[in-house]
């Protein structure tokens, strides 16, 4: 005769906010003008004023705050030209080249989602 092997059950702990792996992702890369800024610089680096030309809508003051948080997280670095004109340039830090496959799954995913959206 053959004993049924006892299955004992499987209790998940519970995750906490501050534990979830997305949120941790969400919390460096999220809001309004930072998933802007990260498009941008994931195509090779731009000067400030070519960031704010391209992001429509973002104050000097608010661009500048966001692009040192992403500095901060190590996601940007920037490097100062000088010459005639003292120039700021930002691009994908070596740490946040890691970004890219994600940014471009999200960018993939968002025009999927536009496009059932839209039917």
């Amino acid at each position: 005769m053959l004993l049924a092997k006892r299955v004992e059950p499987i209790y998940i702990k519970a995750m906490r906010l501050q534990d979830c792996p997305v949120t941790a992702t969400i919390d460096v890369i999220g809001g309004k003008w930072k998933p802007l800024i990260l498009n941008e610089l994931k195509a090779g680096p731009r000067h400030f004023g070519a960031l704010q030309k391209r992001i429509e809508g973002a104050s000097h003051k608010v661009l500048t705050e966001q692009l040192r948080q992403l500095e901060a997280d190590g996601i940007v670095q920037r490097r100062k030209i000088d010459g005639p004109v003292h120039r700021t340039e930002y691009s994908l830090s070596e740490y946040g080249t890691s970004l890219r496959p994600i940014l471009n799954a999200m960018s993939d995913w968002g025009k999927r989602f536009r496009a059932r959206a839209s039917h």
